[in-house]
Parts: structure tokens; sequence; C-alpha cells
């Protein structure tokens, strides 16, 4: 087998990219088996992801991403610990692994352990010199650095089962939306996909959005329409169901459309089917706040004018290859291995 060169992986990711549009050539069994195996994973929502990345691996920016890139001539093995809260979720760590000429480790989640291997086998076939740079393991053992992928319980565990290698601990992160009262209907239904895909399971989706004080509710609501049939999905009724009946016994007060509740709250972090929101009177300290929460929210979706960086609205299920969980640089945290 060939030695993998830095630009036999651009070639092979850009061809991946190509291929990737037609998610079901890639996928194939591995679709339904998914989607057997996750009620999460839904049809529409494989190929959302699928697509997602097909959009990410394109020439341009795969050509841009690779001038960030160091190819290392001496190759670690780095553990991954993926996530499986939405589909392919992990597969950008895979890639930033291979794309700096490291060897993945990988520990895929038992909520998605058939989509990431079908895409890898894939790439394998594309470029056969990937076979001996990916691994799959149960237990992470003789590694030289781990990127782990959990909640906030679980990063206790991986700060201390990881703490003698160059790590990567990712905890709980949320996103949130801001709104200056001005947004046409149009915008507000795009706010809708930051919402609503992949269920709101994803870090990237909204879970807390800050409205202007006196902004009608009733706007916000007009926006979002299309999305009622998400409340088809039984998973997603249910916890729509249970959290309005907690609502209703506790008397506690809230805003209900028929698929999203609404309830004011200071967390970031909502219950699914629910939205918790405030009311801010000046932007400049609403700035302010969200800059003193920076570690532990994923995305800002507004058009508002914040130091922060922000997505437009729609885009925060769009992120591009440097857009790296927990502003965490993925790229550089491997380029710096020893």
């Amino acid at each position: 087998m060939s030695a993998l060169t830095q630009e036999k992986i651009i070639i092979a990711l850009k061809k991946l990219g190509r291929k990737l549009t037609n998610p079901t050539d890639i996928l194939g069994n591995a679709l339904s088996i998914a989607q057997n195996s996750n009620a999460w994973f839904t049809l529409e929502n494989i190929n959302k992801s699928i697509l997602s990345f097909s959009e990410m691996l394109n020439d341009a920016e795969i050509d841009h991403w690779f001038k960030t890139i160091s190819f290392t001539s001496t190759p670690k093995k780095v553990g991954l610990i993926l996530a499986g809260n939405i589909p392919m979720v992990g597969f950008h760590d895979v890639l930033c692994v291979l794309a700096t000429g490291n060897i993945a480790l990988v520990k895929l989640s038992s909520s998605d352990d058939k989509l990431i291997k079908a895409v890898i086998t894939e790439l394998i076939n594309i470029e056969p010199a990937f076979l001996d740079r990916i691994e799959y393991v149960e237990r992470l053992k003789d590694f030289d650095a781990v990127i782990a992928t959990g909640s906030n319980n679980s990063s206790r565990y991986f700060d201390y089962y990881f703490s003698k290698v160059p790590n990567i601990i990712r905890k709980n992160r949320n996103s949130v939306a801001v709104l200056d009262g001005t947004e046409s209907k149009e915008e507000i239904e795009n706010l809708g996909h930051d919402i609503f895909d992949y269920f709101g399971l994803g870090c990237r989706n909204v879970s807390k959005i800050y409205f202007p004080k006196g902004y009608d509710i009733a706007n916000f609501y007009e926006g979002i329409e299309k999305f009622l049939p998400v409340i088809n999905h039984f998973k997603y009724q249910n916890n729509y169901d249970y959290n309005k009946s907690i609502y209703l016994v506790n008397a506690a007060k809230h805003f209900d459309n028929g698929f999203l509740l609404l309830k004011e709250d200071e967390s970031l972090t909502s219950p699914l089917a629910v939205l918790f929101y405030e009311e801010y009177e000046n932007i400049q300290d609403l700035d302010q706040k969200l800059n003193l929460q920076s570690e532990n929210i994923q995305c800002i979706i507004t058009k508002a004018n914040l130091s922060a960086n922000t997505f437009a609205f729609g885009e925060s299920q769009h992120p591009k290859l440097w857009d790296y969980a927990d502003n965490v640089n993925t790229v550089e945290f491997l380029n710096n291995l020893a």
C-alpha cells in the first residue's frame, strides 16, 4: 500500500464531498439499519446531516482549511470518543485527525455506530491508504492524545482518566438566539431550522431565545408555523406532552402553540420541545451577559451586532470545516502534538 500524503488526503476528501451529494449511494443498508436502531435518526435528518458534510467538503473550502493544517511525518494515535446525539456528529473529529496525518482510534457512540462506519468505508474505497489510519475500538488504550465528547457528568470522568495525555474534553453546550424585533417572517422561519433541525438535539440547536422587552410572542410563533409536523414524531411528542403537563400541574406561566413551549427561565438548557426565553432592555448589557456565559454557549444566532462570533438565522447547522466545537481549534491541537 502506498504511503498517505497530504495531497492524497485533499484529493480523497474532495471526492468524498462529491459522493456525499447522493447519501443513498454511500450509506446503502446503513440508512435503514440506523433508522431502525435509533428512532431520532429519521431519513430526513440523516440526509440533512450527510448533505451538510457534502457542503462542508467542497473544493474551495477544503483548500482553504488545509492552509491551516500541518501534515505530520510522525503519526500519533488519537483516541476519539464520539457523541451520538445527531447523525454523523462525530465525523468532523475523524476528519481532523486524518487531515493532520494522525491515526484515529474511534470509539463510536452506540447511538450512531452505523453511519460513520459507512462513510469511512467509502473514504477508504476512495483512498485505501486510510485503512492504516483508522481503527475502531471498544475501549481506548495505547493512545497519545484524546478528544472526548460527552455530558458534564462524563467530562469529569474524562478529565480524570485522560489527564496524563494532551486532550480536548467537551461538555454540554447550548446555542442561543437574540432577536431585536425587526426580524422578517422569513428570518424567523429560518430561525426555526436552528431550533427544530434534528429535533433540537444538537449543541448547535437553539435552546434559549432573547426577546427585546415588549416583544409580541405571536410574531415568533407565526414565523415558525411551518415546523408544526415535528409534533408527529412520537418521541418528540412524548417530550412535548410531558413538559406541558408539568407546567400545567405546577401552574407555571408558559406559552404554547401546539408543538413548542416557551417558558421564561434564566437557564440556557431547556428540555426537549421547550424553548426558554428572557427579555432584555439593552443590547449592550445582553452582549456582556452572553460573554460571561461563553463557556456554555456553542453558537449565537442573530443579526444584531454582538462582540462574539455569530451565525445568521438558519445557519447554525451548516458549519464550515473551521467551525470547531466549543470554539477549541481541533486542528491546532493536533498540529501541536509533540
